[in-house]
């Protein structure tokens, strides 16, 4: 099942920290490490075929409908309209910035000047090695003074713009949006202010009086769209209707399970162990920059950061040689499977049989591949087999 099919922690994924590295201003330097604060848990829907197949991204040239291998694909700047600088691989790699593992603070202001417009993603920092008491102690000054950090770090080849608060004795890092990416009040045209009357304004204040609360509901903050769409799924799954499984490759177990993953591992539970100056097991050992996280892209900060293309290159023409060779012609679309003819095999009554029947049923008689089938599969399978 996906990562997010159930609300329990038990399908959360694995969370471990993706980057390490030091916080630093003038002669003060605190090992740290970076956890996502968040954990995303939209329902991923993935394109496939009817058969259930995954679907493959590729891309064609415009004028010629011609498929391009990845190395024939190189980056451009459009400057007007169909007219591109080309900005190749060396050119982009001059320009990144100088790798380092410093969180380089370059200034501490007050934690309410700062807009929340400028807010984009929340991570926590945990003490690294032995720096528990230095932490707690920038953490108890930061948070008594009211001030935030503003400071810069590298990942993965792009520099970001990071706001360090104190709350709770626990340091968190916000990454900032630059000024050029907001837009004002007057770019998005909003008219001039009205003055209203003291009748509307006190029908305003009378409504919103009525919804005053002292907190946020939690059942305010729910998703409600992902709660409605989990919940077809699994009424679907449930019935047997639309089931269909595609062959990955994955191993499964005779009944089409598949295998045990990793532990889950409780980011709190981690982030009171590091407080508590107790170190991690071999299980959670923290990632470098280059390193992935379990937690997806969506752990880490937006990245737009230019990637090698000869890399990707290469990486594609790898993962092309380990596989089994394509055609690189488009598929004919298949038709439709004839229904089993009728005759002795007949007998055994499977109209009206949901898949999850039919796959019961399949079981008893002991017929191989029925964990891919589709419900229309398992009953001609059945009829052959009775």
């Amino acid at each position: 099942m996906p990562e997010d099919w159930e609300d329990g922690d038990d399908d959360a994924p694995v969370t471990r920290a993706f980057w390490n590295g030091t916080i630093t201003f003038g002669l003060v330097s605190i090992p740290v490490a970076l956890y996502a604060a968040h954990r995303p848990q939209r329902v991923s829907l993935r394109m496939v075929s009817p058969r259930g197949t995954p679907l493959q991204r590729r891309y064609f040239a415009s004028n010629d409908d011609r498929e391009l291998d990845s190395g024939d694909i190189v980056r451009g700047y459009e400057v007007e309209k169909g007219k591109f600088v080309v900005v190749d691989d060396d050119e982009l790699e001059r320009l990144a910035p100088e790798r380092t593992r410093d969180i380089d603070v370059r200034q501490f202001v007050k934690v309410d000047e700062i807009d929340p417009m400028y807010f984009a993603r929340a991570y926590y920092l945990t003490p690294s090695g032995s720096s528990n008491k230095a932490y707690r102690l920038l953490a108890r000054v930061m948070e008594e003074s009211g001030r935030a950090g503003i400071a810069t770090f590298v990942l993965r080849a792009k520099e970001y713009l990071v706001a360090i608060v104190a709350e709770n004795g626990i340091l968190r890092a916000e990454t900032l949006r630059f000024a050029d990416e907001l837009r004002s009040p007057e770019d998005v045209g909003l008219p001039a202010p009205a003055s209203p009357s003291a009748a509307e304004v006190k029908k305003v204040e009378r409504e919103i009086g009525k919804r005053m609360e002292n907190e946020i509901g939690k059942g305010e903050l729910a998703d409600r769209a992902r709660e409605r769409l989990l919940k077809l799924a699994r009424a679907k799954l449930a019935a047997g209707d639309d089931v269909v499984r595609a062959d990955t490759g994955d191993e499964d177990d005779d009944e089409g399970r598949p295998s045990a993953g990793r532990p889950v591992i409780d980011l709190m539970e981690v982030l009171k162990q590091r407080m508590a100056g107790v170190q991690e097991d071999g299980t959670t050992t923290s990632a470098d920059e280059d390193g992935g996280d379990d937690g997806g892209e969506d752990d880490r900060p937006d990245d737009d950061a230019p990637v090698s293309a000869r890399s990707s290159a290469a990486r594609s023409s790898a993962a092309k040689s380990s596989a089994k060779p394509k055609s690189r012609a488009r598929p004919k679309p298949k038709s439709k499977a004839k229904p089993a003819p009728r005759g002795k095999a007949a007998k055994e009554d499977v109209d009206g049989k949901t898949r999850a029947e039919l796959y019961e049923r399949a079981t008893e008689l002991g017929i191989p591949g029925r964990s891919k089938m589709t419900r229309d599969e398992l009953a001609g399978a059945i009829r052959r087999s009775a």
